[in-house]
């Protein structure tokens, strides 16, 4: 036997990182949630702001807004599958 073949099997029997890799998983699930519920926050806020101060821009302002907020949730959304993908394999 090889010494790597040695440490990969004293390695094994030493630390098993797959529910340390679960646990990444759900944290990082969780923080891009958090991310993106703060970024649409901060759109939906940012939009209403310029409404109110530019009442015939409102139609243009709108649109940017759930396009931008659209964006913002499908990468959340690509970013929780990945971490499930994680977690589950």
């Amino acid at each position: 036997m090889s010494l790597l073949v040695v440490l990969q099997e004293v390695a094994k029997a030493v630390v098993d990182l797959a529910p340390l890799a679960k646990l990444g998983a759900g944290l990082a699930a969780s923080i891009a949630t958090i991310g993106a519920a703060l970024g649409i926050s901060k759109i939906g806020s940012s939009a209403l702001e310029s409404m109110a101060r530019q009442p015939e821009a409102a139609g243009n302002i709108q649109t940017s807004m759930i396009l931008a907020a659209a964006f913002v949730e499908g990468v959340s959304l690509f970013a929780v599958v990945v971490c499930l993908l994680v977690a589950v394999g």
